[in-house]
């Protein structure tokens, strides 16, 4: 039970903190997109970019995660991601205010974002329970009966064969 609170608790940790550092992130990559479009641009275009841009490293981590698995190579899923955070962070200092609070401030939700992304892909899957054997029916065995164990040498009558020295 306690394991099932947790495992929600986490999941709604994962959801406000990635749906507010996803909210920033895509703000922050719209509004770079936007500044740094001709004029006349749709505002659409902005969000296709963020949502392109912030959602491709979530991709790339996705395949990484499948192709490990499978055991296949990760240069190129690996290559794509890297370049894909670097864009998001980017978009995310070209935002910010001058000087070093600003650039953290701007980057946050970027590298909460992948954080997050890394923390549940990085989860190893609770192994498969194992089957408990079938239960087995108890049979009662019954109490053994004594029985009285004669020397071979000696005949049920009592008697002693003859040859044999006492």
């Amino acid at each position: 039970m306690r394991l099932h609170v947790e495992s929600v608790v986490l999941v709604v940790i994962l959801l406000v903190v990635g749906g507010m550092a996803g909210a920033a992130s895509f703000t922050h990559v719209h509004d770079w997109t936007m500044a740094n479009s001709p004029a006349g641009t749709a505002d659409w275009f902005g969000w296709a970019n963020a949502a392109i841009s912030e959602l491709v490293p979530v991709a790339c981590a996705l395949v990484i995660r499948r192709r490990r698995r499978t055991r296949e190579s990760v240069r190129y899923p690996f290559a794509v991601l890297t370049a894909a955070v670097a864009l998001s962070l980017a978009a995310q200092l070209a935002v910010a205010k001058p000087g070093i609070s600003g650039a953290l401030i701007a980057a946050v939700p970027a590298l909460a974002f992948m954080a997050l992304v890394k923390l549940i892909l990085s989860t190893k899957p609770a192994p498969a329970p194992v089957p408990s054997a079938p239960p087995v029916d108890l049979v009662e065995v019954p109490e053994p009966t004594p029985v009285e164990v004669l020397p071979v040498f000696q005949r049920a009558n009592g008697a002693i064969p003859s040859g044999i020295v006492k």
